[in-house]
């Protein structure tokens, strides 16, 4: 009998006669293989950075070519964002077309009530600004000549001649670029026409228009679709709200301020001021810096310098109050990703890319972070 392997103790494994020469050869490695680790990761980020790259500057392109349409369907979108709470509400108690035309009708009143009050004033303070103007050219010249500017005598005064003269110069060039923006104009009214169109139907009947779309896609995209149109439209919505609060806000705080100081058109500059609000953290100032030239010219520099520091005081309320009491909630964006996209923009479509941009930044990152989240049960 042979001899048994002691318990406990495991028999040694020998590897077979011949195995060392079984062994695969080891191949020789690829010059491709050879790169770094690091530079062929920072070589896969470039090739997808630049596709992404070109297949924005291709949308911005396109989108630049269909602006009026685009134009008028981000307009419908915030008409009806900012209706559809009031819509909502009306087809409780009556039917939908109905609770449609009733809104409509009630923010039409609103703002032809807005304009028709603005359009009044100026044209009843037009005179009594056009005396404290002159007036206020001359104060201002008295201002310049002290210190700490020190200039000649008359430097407004020449400025305004040479302003006339060179209007009057160019007479046929300005009159062919009013032409030019009449026919600007008369876009503006057919984009307005068109977003009004669809408008009624995305708050008549969106919700279908949007299960419908959904449905002509593969049947294993929807859900992703689903989650990504409905955390576009919360946060496109929300931030439309949001952003006619703070104006709203913005507007009041600086009307008040301006009837105080008993600066002239101070209803059409809280106007301008509730407009200018919608293009975030530059709208503001600019308003206002128009409203600080008004006061200097027609209540002197001391009112005007009280209407700058506004500037600060709103700036301030605006970014450490309301934005994160009103839009937190929304539209999570740093304040540097806010200033990037107005001034990207601006630089790609002007004051629209100004206007567009944040909403635009906000609802693809809402739809970025929902689609990272996995699906609730």
């Amino acid at each position: 009998m042979g001899s048994k392997p002691r318990p406990g103790r495991p028999r040694p494994h020998r590897p077979p006669i011949g195995a060392a020469s079984q062994r695969p050869l080891r191949r020789p490695v690829p010059a491709a293989e050879g790169v770094p680790p690091s530079l062929r990761t920072a070589a896969g980020y470039a090739w997808r950075l630049v596709l992404l790259g070109l297949t924005a500057y291709l949308a911005v392109t396109v989108l630049t070519l269909l602006e009026l349409p685009v134009i008028a369907l981000f307009l419908a979108l915030v008409a009806t964002s900012v209706l559809r709470p009031a819509v909502d509400l009306l087809a409780r108690a009556l039917p939908r077309p109905l609770a449609v035309l009733l809104a409509f009708l009630a923010a039409l009143a609103v703002v032809t009530g807005v304009l028709t009050v603005v359009g009044t004033t100026v044209a009843g303070e037009w005179s009594r600004l056009g005396t404290e103007l002159h007036g206020g050219l001359g104060r201002i010249d008295q201002w310049l000549q002290g210190a700490p500017f020190h200039l000649r005598a008359g430097a407004v005064t020449d400025l305004r001649t040479k302003i006339d003269t060179f209007v009057s110069s160019h007479r046929a060039t300005l009159l062919s670029t009013a032409l030019s923006g009449a026919s600007r104009v008369v876009e503006a009214v057919t984009a307005l026409a068109l977003a009004l169109f669809c408008s009624v139907f995305f708050l008549h009947s969106g919700d279908r228009m949007w299960h419908w779309a959904v449905r002509q896609l593969p049947t294993r995209a929807r859900p992703a679709w689903e989650r990504g149109g409905h955390a576009a439209w919360r946060a496109f919505a929300g931030y439309t709200r949001g952003i006619l609060i703070v104006s709203a806000v913005n507007a009041t705080l600086v009307g008040i301020a301006l009837v105080v100081l008993d600066v002239p058109l101070a209803l059409p500059l809280t106007v301008l001021e509730f407009v200018a609000t919608l293009v975030p953290l530059v709208g503001s100032p600019i308003a206002l810096a128009v409203a600080a030239v008004v006061a200097l010219a027609s209540r002197g520099p001391v009112v005007a310098l009280l209407v700058l520091a506004l500037i600060v005081v709103i700036g301030q309320i605006e970014g450490h109050l309301l934005h994160p009491l009103v839009m937190g909630w929304s539209v999570r964006l740093h304040p540097v990703a806010v200033a990037l996209s107005v001034t990207g923009g601006a630089v790609l479509a002007g004051v629209v890319g100004a206007v567009v941009a944040v909403p635009v930044v906000s609802v693809a990152w809402a739809v970025i972070q929902e689609l990272r989240t996995p699906p609730r049960e």
